[in-house]
């Protein structure tokens, strides 16, 4: 991994997600490139355990499916970091892994509010803060099955699905205001999350990649900080994929 020394110097950041896969690698590295990082993880113990590995300067526990608790966790990252330049929205599940006829109601309801609600909320709760400072960068993270589908993950799908169109809605109401938000839509890659699925699943998902292998979490997270650094200027409201070819629109 090549390291950016001081692409984020004096940047202050949420990651969803942080102590585990995407978003612990990702909230690594901003780190290692000068951000102040405020993690948010449902896993109280792991969360603990990526704060103290990693120097994160504030860490939270907390469910993201809930409004208040997401705008009190806001509130208290902008006070710890000194303000809120950055959100990656990393947290996420996959669900049940069933056809639509079977698929259990509460795990439809826990995919959605996790993965669509749960991004809403903290995108909102963030925005006002990054305009308070006139700069803001949000990086929304979707999934190929967003744009194709798969089978079986009815859900995860149409939540991903979801983020991409309110990140495309997102992207153009801030497009004037010194924020830029945009999604990244990966294949699959090596992560813990892929432990909740079962393996014909995973081995499907491989099928469809035309490089012939799953991702590595090191290739999301360096073209995550692209779209959260400075850089990333003048895109907004679009999706960036990291798929090994699955995906090219």
């Amino acid at each position: 991994m090549t390291v950016y020394e001081g692409r984020f110097a004096g940047r202050k950041a949420i990651v969803t997600g942080g102590a585990s896969g995407l978003g612990l690698t990702t909230a690594r590295r901003m780190i290692a490139e000068g951000a102040k990082v405020a993690l948010w993880d449902l896993d109280a113990e792991a969360l603990e355990t990526a704060r103290r590995d990693m120097g994160a300067a504030h860490a939270e526990a907390l469910d993201i499916s809930d409004p208040a608790a997401v705008a009190s966790a806001a509130d208290a990252a902008a006070t710890a970091l000194g303000g809120l330049d950055i959100l990656v929205c990393s947290a996420g599940i996959t669900g049940a892994t069933s056809p639509v006829e079977e698929f259990p109601l509460e795990s439809w309801q826990r995919v959605v509010d996790i993965n669509l609600n749960g991004l809403f909320y903290c995108c909102r709760a963030v925005i006002p803060h990054m305009l308070n400072g006139g700069y803001g960068r949000i990086v929304n993270v979707a999934s190929v099955a967003g744009k194709e589908g798969n089978p079986n993950a009815s859900a995860y799908s149409a939540s991903k699905a979801g983020v991409i169109g309110f990140t495309k809605s997102l992207g153009k109401e801030l497009a004037t205001k010194g924020v830029v938000a945009n999604c990244l839509t990966p294949a699959t890659f090596e992560s813990p999350i892929l432990k909740q699925l079962p393996e014909s699943q995973v081995d499907y998902m491989r099928s469809k990649i035309p490089m012939g292998r799953l991702g590595e979490v090191e290739e999301s997270a360096a073209m995550i900080c692209f779209m959260a650094s400075e850089e990333c200027s003048f895109t907004t409201a679009s999706t960036f994929d990291t798929s090994g070819g699955r995906t090219t629109f």
